[in-house]
């Protein structure tokens, strides 16, 4: 059955915002986990679960800005990433472009500098509700991708 969540309007007006969305993974015991962040009170969709991560600003590079604001969030030393995917999608509050990449290679322990929770989840066994609708769209095509990643 087709998820009902609204997807990418191609004729919203909005300026399309570019967003670094940052899969930071770990293994622990054999088992590949992921880090998720709970989005804090006074954002849209406080409460809601997703990747990490936050706006490219003008001039900045995918990259940059996925290590600069997982440093500013959670105080994770990025030192590289690798692009993954990209998926473009319609909230109520924003016009988004996802630039999905992904890490091992990041040093230091989250800490909540945005009052925001965190949670490791193994990847086949993503127990947070809510998540963000973005990561439902497509039945789930961004799930089940999670889940398909190996240790």
């Amino acid at each position: 059955m087709k998820n009902q969540l609204a997807q990418f309007d191609p004729n919203d007006a909005r300026t399309l915002t570019r967003v670094a969305v940052v899969i930071i993974e770990r293994e622990i015991d054999g088992m590949l986990e992921v880090l998720f962040a709970q989005r804090p009170d006074g954002k849209p969709y406080a409460g809601y679960w997703e990747f990490p991560g936050g706006k490219i600003e003008v001039n900045e590079t995918v990259e940059a800005a996925a290590i600069r604001e997982i440093d500013e969030e959670l105080g994770i030393k990025i030192r590289s990433v690798r692009a993954w995917r990209q998926q473009n999608f319609s909230y109520p509050h924003a016009h988004v472009e996802l630039n999905f990449v992904r890490t091992r290679d990041w040093s230091g322990a989250p800490s909540a500098k945005e009052n925001q929770a965190f949670s490791w989840q193994q990847v086949d066994a993503i127990s947070l509700t809510p998540l963000l609708p973005a990561l439902h769209h497509d039945d789930d095509a961004m799930l089940r991708a999670v889940a398909a990643l190996r240790a």
